[in-house]
């Protein structure tokens, strides 16, 4: 199964959300991988990996930019996809880390049209993996749209603003026309409430209009909690660091709740 974190509206948890639902996927048991698209390389730093200090001046292997710059043009010495992956600290969760290179090399990618070729090389790591979660960057650009077409499902991140209300219609509107286009498999598993507060009228307010608006809303809420930022800090999704926290159980009971309904329709 393979399931992408999007929105085109950057901070609203993509990251967060995507590295803690694959380290409890890892936890359950599943040999879980983690691809990450976006230039910022944030589940990349999340998950333990960081950049050289001097990044911009050397050529960093074995990330996902080196495995789609072989798909350009003849290369007599090709890798297989798996051995782009890193282990990550935790038991059953390998990463395949971004790239300050994801930018130079999006238009040449663009321009020969390769935005198939993620999915081929998921299709042939998930012969490894039960479950493949990518992190996206914050617009409809090649690499996310790449990633909607190399997975079954899609999750939509909400951090519970005004602004992200209105750039859920355009999100909305994008991923139906791509999934019309060019994945028929695609399908919305729901938007993910992030950074919750219940003392507040506002994200109550918010969320009972887009139910009313028919939008997808998942039952589980996500929390604003300090714990997530301290979690960054440690490079060290909740699960692995605050097993017992609130916002861990929220996590948990995310996973429970979007399995379910995977199972349910696959």
């Amino acid at each position: 199964m393979r399931r992408v974190v999007f929105n085109q509206k950057g901070g609203v948890g993509k990251s967060s959300i995507t590295c803690n639902l694959a380290a409890i996927s890892a936890s359950r048991g599943y040999k879980t991988l983690v691809v990450d698209l976006d230039v910022q390389g944030n589940s990349s730093h999340y998950l333990g990996y960081d950049y050289p200090l001097d990044s911009l001046n050397v050529d960093i292997t074995d990330t996902v930019a080196e495995l789609l710059k072989q798909t350009v043009g003849w290369f007599s010495g090709a890798k297989k996809p798996s051995e782009f992956v890193h282990q990550t600290s935790i038991e059953n969760l390998d990463l395949i880390p971004a790239s300050p290179a994801l930018e130079s090399l999006e238009k040449e990618l663009e321009s020969r049209y390769k935005i198939y070729k993620l999915r081929d090389a998921l299709i042939e790591l998930e012969k490894d993996y039960d479950r493949i979660y990518i992190d996206t960057p914050p617009n409809f650009n090649f690499y996310s749209k790449s990633a909607l077409i190399a997975s079954n499902r899609v999750l939509v991140p909400f951090d519970c603003d005004s602004f992200s209300r209105q750039a859920l219609y355009n999100l909305m509107n994008n991923v139906t026309e791509l999934t019309q286009d060019h994945n028929k498999d695609l399908t919305i598993e729901g938007v993910v409430v992030n950074q919750y507060s219940g003392l507040a009228k506002l994200p109550t307010l918010l969320i009972d209009e887009l139910k009313a608006e028919s939008f997808p809303i998942i039952d589980q809420y996500l929390s604003n909690s300090v714990k997530m930022k301290e979690s960054h800090y440690a490079q060290l999704p909740l699960i692995a660091m605050a097993p017992k926290h609130k916002l861990t159980g929220q996590f948990s009971a995310l996973f429970d709740e979007i399995e379910q309904v995977q199972s349910v329709s696959s």
